[in-house]
């Protein structure tokens, strides 16, 4: 019988050393948007065929919630260092080669994310400001925006503690199949 942590079985894998806060943050918050995506697509399915009147405000919804597991399926990704990176150049180098492109990568997602912080702040703040309202239900659109930037402060956190990690040289290295 194979063990129970075996990834092929869809285990979670255990959190890496350097990780301080809990996985089960992320992994319990994604799980939630994805049930929550899949009753509303449900209720709307159901409700379509048997009435043939379309839900279809809570497309609403379902792309906030959509929006917000992709952000904290990021954050996860980079607390375990299994977020997406091509890796075909960087393992023709040697150890130093690796380390620095590893560095580049992550000073390049802080960067990407430090600006979308920035920019996801300004975006809610003028819905905020100007009460722009949602066309499908009237909701206030900052409801919806204003998670971007706090998940973006959970990522740059995420990040920092994978810097920590490199620098100290606790680093896992990526499969050559998987990346």
């Amino acid at each position: 019988m194979p063990d129970s942590s075996d990834p092929e079985i869809g285990a979670p894998r255990p959190a890496p050393e350097h990780v301080r806060v809990p996985l089960g943050i992320e992994r319990s918050l994604g799980a939630a948007a994805m049930g929550l995506i899949c009753v509303i697509s449900l209720g709307n399915v159901v409700v379509r065929y048997a009435t043939d009147v379309s839900f279809a405000f809570t497309e609403e919804f379902s792309v906030f919630l959509l929006v917000f597991m992709t952000f904290v399926g990021a954050s996860l990704a980079f607390a375990t260092d299994e977020h997406l990176r091509i890796v075909f150049f960087r393992n023709r180098f040697g150890r130093t080669g690796r380390l620095l492109c590893d560095l580049l990568a992550i000073l390049a997602s802080f960067g990407m994310f430090a600006l979308v912080l920035w920019y996801g702040g300004l975006l809610s703040w003028d819905e905020y400001r100007f009460e722009e309202t949602s066309p499908g239900l009237g909701y206030p659109t900052w409801i919806y925006t204003v998670w971007m930037p706090l998940l973006c402060v959970a990522i740059l956190l995420r990040i920092l503690g994978r810097l920590v990690a490199l620098l100290r040289g606790r680093r896992r290295e990526p499969e050559a199949g998987r990346s």
